[in-house]
């Protein structure tokens, strides 16, 4: 099936304008690397903090999070003791959760080392290869704390990256396709499936985040 099949399924369901108005946005080259990395770590850590919890109640929390975390500030967080992350799993103004709190030091320590190379967050984001989210997601996961699966997804997402979720609609077109068999864990998998974005950005010229976000849109009967 072309994508524009899948397009049209798309529209079918939610109409035109919704699916348009539906659409994230990506954030080009420069956005990202102009972005502070104070800002990154802040989403990064919002993300591993929703992961498995009830977003609202982090998103209510996220005010007393910036204060005990000292604005994000990576190069203070990163020289956290754990007797201050200790102190912190205390803190019922934020969520009391002592992995995700020391997750929040490791990513800090992660956002120093990826600067190191590319002098900021932003520059290590931007230059990483356009045609290789899968890559970028296995990096994340491997070099990140707590940043595999859909936590890094969402963060890439959030922050303006262009990437590709693996949501249970979009698994279902990508079953649908003949690309994967079940949502793709296996590097084999996975790279089958960057292939198949990557013949479908060329197809339409879409970001992987609009492609994405019209295959969730397909899914299901008519709205």
């Amino acid at each position: 099936m072309t994508f524009k099949q899948i397009y049209t399924r798309a529209v079918n369901r939610k109409g035109g304008q919704e699916l348009a108005a539906s659409l994230p946005k990506v954030k080009s080259r420069q956005a990202l690397i102009r972005a502070t990395d104070d800002s990154y770590l802040s989403e990064m850590t919002k993300c591993v903090f929703r992961s498995g919890f009830v977003w609202k109640i982090v998103e209510n929390k996220w005010s007393n999070f910036e204060t005990a975390f000292v604005g994000f500030n990576p190069k203070a967080i990163a020289n956290f003791s754990d007797e201050r992350l200790e102190s912190l799993a205390q803190d019922t103004s934020i969520i009391r959760n002592m992995t995700k709190i020391l997750a929040t030091r490791e990513n800090a320590k992660f956002i120093l080392d990826a600067n190191s190379e590319h002098k900021t967050f932003g520059r290590f984001l931007a230059d990483w290869p356009e045609d290789d989210v899968v890559g970028l997601l296995l990096y994340l996961k491997k070099h990140g704390s707590r940043l595999g699966g859909h936590t890094g997804q969402y963060f890439l997402r959030f922050v303006g990256k262009d990437t590709f979720m693996f949501s249970k609609d979009v698994v279902t077109v990508l079953v649908a396709e003949g690309v994967v068999d079940k949502e793709p864990t296996s590097q084999r998998a996975l790279r089958a499936t960057q292939e198949a974005f990557n013949h479908w950005r060329e197809e339409t010229g879409l970001p992987y985040s609009h492609l994405s976000r019209i295959m969730a849109a397909s899914v299901g009967p008519p709205i």
